[in-house]
């Protein structure tokens, strides 16, 4: 996958755009406009996009994926707190070195202890972590020196290592251990985090402003820019007037009306990259108000099949979206999806044809009826982004052309995360971002997603999905993996748990002087530490500069 730089200049997806030997230079200030709220919280409990990018700046792993995105073996990673690793020769453990240089941001040294820690953390049932369902590979991790931690797996899989360094970000022991379990979203500690990574938390003003300044005494170096800011604004408008007026360097989704009114604007240019976040209808298959029950209406497979073909993705598509939006393949990003996979037809005849068959039969009214109960439920749907907010209402009107009485819930951002958290909803506009590893499909589709933290939203189960994606991730052969998983996402298309809508349009717009470095389908702020701004071409707010942290 690419990334290319709208009315600007191309970019491959893991090189810089125009770097030259300015690159070298450090300071500047990046502010990004957020239509969203920060919630403080530790990493195993991150579960939104804004807190993802903050955590990842302020926390490290024991190593990085590579450029290449592998997942399989350790080919490709990269030493993050872990300077080296062996392995076991039964390949049932691995023996991390933490690189004795590694310090918190209060000064005290990263130990193998806080692996251990870490691990414990996010394996806690208690927690709720979205995390624990894809790390039930590892037993544990035990302590062989200060510097050496040893994880142990139950069996030898061909992403054990991606599953343990990737999931998790090894937080401070000392901070964390006296934090009760069932409080640690609340504490001090999470409103005021301290990581080890190249970015230390500076300042937090709810609904105003974030703040990160480098860490000048870094064991892997100083960030190249001074600080990075999110100012946290209530709506998409807000955070476009801040792009277009200079109040802010950068927006990470400009919504599709917009993206000329960026091109033209002398001082920005659009990036347009390829992500890995799509966007669907899903269905609660239980009642919400009793989750041990069917839901009255989507709790029937033929009633979800009806619906989904009586939806003209397309049209929708490209009345949001025009001509840059991608039509949605399945339960995945167009860029780790398979289109061998078919996806149910756009067939309004035989929509119609399913309800009735399914009892739901059309009244005066309009709208179908079975034993006196209305073929009705409701939306939710977030204010804050424009374009699921369109789509709502397109879903809305195209569902009553089958006699579909469907309300729309529209509210912030917060309190749909809290309601879709809490499965406290008929069907939703979701978006969700995957993991290099189409392991993830287990954390969103599987029974095992479902649960407190858990990301299976739509509580969806079955067993045959679940048994046929274990399996394919059992597989070393990368073609042979894909053939079954085939298999898998064809009985979760079938099922129809969800509508798959569009893949998310990612097209940021930034300010020039921005110099943008190692952008990276899974996060375009995978290496926000290595973005710069040449000394010539920064603002009056780019010239405070950072005093030394002492070490």
């Amino acid at each position: 996958m690419n990334v290319r730089l709208v009315g600007s200049c191309l970019l491959a997806a893991l090189t810089a755009c125009g770097d030259t030997a300015s690159s070298g230079a450090t300071g500047g200030t990046v502010i990004m406009a957020a239509p969203s709220a920060w919630t403080p919280g530790p990493p195993p409990l991150v579960a939104d996009q804004l807190g993802r990018v903050v955590s990842d700046q302020l926390y490290d792993r024991l190593a990085e994926i590579g450029p290449g995105l592998n997942t399989i073996g350790d080919a490709g990673f990269q030493p993050r707190l872990a300077e080296r690793w062996s392995w076991s020769t039964d390949s049932l453990a691995v023996t991390f070195s933490i690189n004795p240089r590694a310090r918190w941001h209060d000064g005290r040294p990263v130990r193998a202890s806080d692996v251990r820690f870490t691990f414990a953390l996010y394996k806690d049932p208690k927690i709720g972590s979205g995390a624990t369902a894809l790390l039930t590979n590892i037993d544990s991790v035990t302590v062989k020196d200060s510097l050496n931690a040893v994880a142990w797996f139950h069996r030898r899989t061909p992403e054990q290592f991606y599953e343990l360094v990737y999931q998790t970000q090894i937080m401070p022991e000392h901070i964390w251990a006296s934090v009760s379990r069932d409080q640690l979203a609340n504490s001090e500690a999470a409103r005021a985090p301290i990581g080890s990574g190249r970015f230390r938390f500076a300042r937090f003003e709810p609904g105003v402003r974030l703040e990160l300044i480098a860490d000048t005494a870094n064991y892997r170096g100083r960030a190249r820019l001074d600080r990075v800011m999110w100012t946290l604004v209530p709506d998409a408008n807000t955070a476009v007037t801040q792009l277009l007026t200079g109040q802010a360097d950068m927006l990470e989704f400009l919504p599709p009306d917009v993206v000329s009114r960026v091109d033209s604007t002398p001082t920005l240019r659009t990036l347009k990259f390829d992500g890995i976040l799509f966007a669907y209808l899903g269905f609660n298959v239980n009642d919400p108000r009793r989750l041990t029950s069917p839901h009255p209406v989507l709790g029937d497979r033929q009633v979800r099949r009806a619906l989904s073909m009586a939806l003209d993705r397309a049209a929708m598509l490209s009345n949001v979206y025009g001509a840059l939006g991608t039509l949605g393949v399945g339960p995945y990003p167009t860029g780790l999806g398979d289109t061998a996979v078919k996806l149910l037809p756009f067939d309004r005849a035989r929509a119609g044809a399913l309800l009735d068959s399914a009892g739901w039969t059309m009244t005066s009214s309009g709208v179908r009826a079975k034993a006196g109960k209305p073929l009705a439920f409701s939306v939710l749907v977030p204010a804050s982004s424009r374009p699921r907010m369109r789509y709502a209402v397109l879903i809305q009107e195209q569902l009553k052309g089958i006699g579909a009485n469907v309300t729309l819930e529209t509210m912030e951002f917060g309190a749909f995360l809290e309601r879709q958290g809490t499965w406290k909803f008929d069907a939703a506009v979701m978006a969700t971002g995957y993991d290099p590893s189409l392991s993830t499909v287990k954390q969103v589709w599987s029974s095992a997603g479902i649960g407190p933290g858990g990301q299976n939203f739509t509580r969806y189960s079955n067993r045959t999905f679940d048994a046929m994606l274990d399996s394919a991730l059992m597989v070393w052969d990368p073609g042979q993996s894909r053939a079954i998983a085939r298999r898998a996402y064809q009985a979760l298309v079938d099922d129809a748990p969800a509508v798959w809508l569009y893949d998310v349009l990612t097209i940021a717009g930034m300010h020039k002087r921005i110099h943008p470095s190692g952008l990276r389908v899974d996060g375009w702020w995978a290496n926000l530490p290595d973005w710069w701004i040449a000394p010539d071409e920064r603002l009056e707010r780019d010239r405070v500069g950072l005093r030394p942290a002492s070490p």
